[in-house]
């Protein structure tokens, strides 16, 4: 299904197209009413801006970038607005001075030409999901701190038993983790996106910065008795199976408590079958995933039985307002471009993010 629709009507030059304008080329899975309220906010700033928007309309996963956009948009488009679709190739979209990708990541288009072929500056949605991560890290935490489903299991089953087990939360510190080296709390600010009233502007919340891109630099961090660990790395050919039964080995030994493992980042940073047997061995007392390794996860997988692991089908980055808060982004790039100044979240190709 493709619906399109443009701005407020300007004078034509020979041809049907406007002497002053440039296309903004959205191609999303939200109809334009969605996000409507921002998109007239980026019209009435940007009133040289004509937007064209594609409805991408997929049942599963696999169409998602499979929806056919007409050649005559893309050959003049200027920006794209997209989350997976892209032009056949750089040739043939050569007005394109901007991709901003919808997604926190760029990994499911690294094979494509235009990622792989051309200078097309690519910028991405990261920060957008940074409050409902966040939820969804603390609520699942909590879900099994508490032994919530079976408490859910008991409530179905009208059986009034008791859970001994109690989080204990209190006094928590806060470590990190990053491939560059973040001194001083200046360094620590993130410069991407950041959802208004959230993050930290001080750079002052982590007690201490881990970081460095070999395995030493990544044993160090792990084997400082980490009762909670995050991942929210990138997935690149250096972060595939990021952690694996050496780093699950590492981090029994530092803390004989256990250490639980939420992810909310890719699936295939995790070693998947070397967590299950870790699970399975109560190596790793716990995880929460948000997601797997391949998705949808098949129902023959073992990761779905294994032993104290919670599993939810990629949604914690999901909000009601995800599109609104993803076109932020892009109105800021479209702010940098008009001042010549580097677009937020502008992926490096080398390193894959």
């Amino acid at each position: 299904m493709v619906a399109m629709g443009g701005g407020p009507e300007v004078p034509l030059r020979e041809g049907g197209r406007s002497q002053s304008h440039e296309l903004l080329l959205a191609v999303l899975p939200w109809p334009q009413t969605k996000p409507q309220k921002i998109i007239n906010e980026i019209e009435a700033e940007f009133p040289n801006l004509e937007i064209e928007f594609v409805y991408e309309v997929y049942e599963n996963k696999a169409d998602r970038g499979k929806v056919e956009v007409p050649e005559e948009l893309y050959k003049r488009a200027k920006i794209l607005a997209t989350l997976s679709w892209l032009p056949p190739s750089a040739a043939s979209a050569p007005d394109l001075e901007l991709i901003q990708f919808f997604s926190a990541g760029t990994n499911h288009v690294a094979n494509h030409p235009i990622y792989t072929d051309s200078d097309i500056p690519l910028s991405t949605a990261s920060g957008v999901h940074g409050p409902q991560i966040a939820e969804w890290v603390v609520m699942m935490r909590l879900v099994q701190a508490h032994n919530y489903t079976h408490l859910y299991e008991a409530q179905k089953s009208k059986n009034w038993g008791s859970v001994a087990r109690v989080a204990k939360a209190m006094g928590s510190e806060v470590i990190a983790y990053t491939a560059s080296p973040r001194p001083t709390p200046e360094s620590r600010r993130d410069d991407g996106f950041i959802v208004p009233g959230t993050g930290d502007p001080e750079g002052e919340i982590p007690k201490e910065w881990f970081s460095g891109t070999s395995k030493e630099a990544l044993h160090d961090f792990l084997g400082q008795g980490i009762d909670y660990l995050v991942v929210c790395v990138p997935l690149t050919k250096d972060t595939t199976h990021f952690l694996s039964t050496p780093e699950f080995e590492l981090l029994q030994k530092s803390n004989p408590h256990g250490t639980y493992i939420a992810n909310i980042s890719r699936g295939a940073v995790i070693d998947q079958k070397a967590l299950v047997k870790a699970l399975e061995s109560k190596q790793i007392p716990g995880a929460l995933l948000d997601v797997t390794d391949p998705e949808p996860l098949p129902a023959d997988d073992p990761l779905w039985t294994a032993p104290n692991v919670l599993i939810t089908p990629h949604v914690s980055g999901s909000t009601t307002v995800y599109a609104e808060r993803a076109f932020q982004v892009l109105q800021e790039n479209l702010r940098r471009r008009r001042d010549g100044k580097k677009f937020v979240n502008q992926v490096d190709r080398k390193r894959g993010y």
